[in-house]
């Protein structure tokens, strides 16, 4: 299974030629497609819907088993490409409770990649998605170390490093309806909270979403150009004083 899942990442963007170059400086060239997700954090109501359709998904499929060495006992671990984050913001009596969904967020240039040893880590140049070669991969956990957004976790049972694939074995498999060739969470989102497009297509849904709602990238100051994006939360206005 996993000699084929890694012929399959690599099927699309062409064998070792897919994978991204990168120069002197430790930076990826700009690709002309970059697909990626957008989250609506306004309408995200925490259900947990992409989670565990995340985790059906990969753990049956190519990427699967995910270990769930000990999902239940007092230090739980368990593999998740895809989490939801759950806080209260602002101070009382003036609080709210914000949802954040967090996965890969298949940086433009990945600090994953090129801490690598063994090549496992890439970025395919035919759709920018961040992948993790299993038969290279040997978990020494050098890409979790170099990632500022926690989005590698390893399989404790396999002893490989996993992410978020876009569920690259489902957005590019034509025997599938085009409706759905999308990623696992986004089609369970009951909100429409979560969005899959081309980001680097300035006339793409996705980009003018981003450009209207004015979508930003996680953590900026990392430099490592997140594909991802958040819409912000709209602010409400102040109820009218006398109104329950």
């Amino acid at each position: 299974m996993i000699a084929w899942l890694r012929s399959l990442f690599e099927a699309e963007a062409g064998a070792p030629s897919a994978r991204a170059e990168v120069d002197a400086q430790g930076k990826t060239e700009t690709l002309a497609k970059q697909l990626a997700l957008v989250i609506d954090l306004d309408v995200c109501v925490g259900c947990h819907a992409c989670v565990t359709s995340c985790k059906e998904w990969n753990d049956q499929g190519a990427a699967g088993p995910l270990a769930d060495e000990n999902a239940y006992g007092a230090e739980p671990t368990g593999t998740f490409f895809n989490r939801v984050q759950t806080y209260e913001a602002g101070v009382f009596p003036d609080t709210e409770t914000i949802h954040f969904p967090k996965s890969c967020l298949h940086c433009a240039d990945p600090p994953c990649v090129p801490v690598c040893p063994t090549g496992a880590s890439y970025k395919r140049k035919a759709d920018g998605i961040v992948l993790v070669d299993y038969d290279k991969c040997i978990g020494c956990k050098y890409c979790a170390w170099a990632c500022p957004y926690g989005a590698r976790e390893l399989d404790e049972k396999r002893q490989v490093m996993t992410k978020c694939t876009l569920c690259v074995d489902r957005i590019h498999d034509a025997k599938l309806d085009a409706a759905d060739r999308r990623p696992a969470c986004v089609k369970a989102c009951p909100t429409g909270a979560r969005l899959f497009g081309d980001v680097a297509d300035p006339a793409s849904a996705v980009s003018v979403t981003i450009r209207e709602r004015g979508g930003y990238a996680l953590m900026p100051e990392w430099e490592t150009r997140p594909a991802n994006r958040y819409l912000p939360r709209r602010r409400k206005p102040a109820p009218e004083q006398g109104t329950p």
